[in-house]
């Protein structure tokens, strides 16, 4: 796994998976990127439940200002630490639950990243309060990866985009 373009372009990137996680696969990273690529530069980023952080990464290395890289797990957030070694950018990793950094946080986004364990209902959750607390600036995105589609939204489909087993949608506020 590696950062597919921009600044940080073909930096390696350890991976994490634990029970129900998978990493974004490069092609589907690039992908989704193509999709997003005017939307990213000076934008401030959030990618919850962010595993390796490679979303976020990947935002930073295509002109993002500030990412903010969520998780609950103690393993992800020492790979993620590794990940952003010799990175000079405004990345903040924070080690909190979901909904905690969600219901606490003061922040607004252009872009948040959602790609939490599949089948467990985190996806609907997570979107529930971002919505409610206002938390996506006015014509941010929500980038949700899945693999079914157990969740709804208020926010304007924008694009989607099908890999195997894997799904994107993109919303738009």
């Amino acid at each position: 796994m590696h950062i597919i373009s921009g600044k940080y372009r073909s930096k390696k990137l350890k991976g994490f998976e634990v029970d129900g996680t998978r990493p974004t696969m490069d092609r589907v990273k690039e992908s989704l990127f193509g999709m997003i690529q005017s939307y990213v530069g000076d934008s401030r980023v959030l990618d919850l439940f962010a595993g390796s952080g490679a979303l976020g990464l990947e935002a930073i290395s295509n002109g993002a200002k500030e990412a903010y890289l969520v998780d609950n797990n103690i393993e992800a957030i020492k790979v993620i630490r590794d990940n952003i070694k010799n990175m000079d950018d405004d990345i903040k990793v924070i080690k909190s639950d979901y909904k905690k950094f969600l219901k606490e946080t003061d922040e607004k986004f252009d872009i948040i990243f959602l790609d939490p364990p599949y089948r467990k209902g985190l996806m609907g959750k997570a979107l529930r309060v971002i919505e409610e607390r206002d938390l996506l600036n006015e014509g941010g995105l929500v980038v949700c990866e899945y693999e079914y589609d157990d969740f709804k939204t208020n926010l304007d489909l924008f694009k989607e985009k099908s890999y195997g087993f894997k799904k994107i949608k993109i919303f738009k506020r």
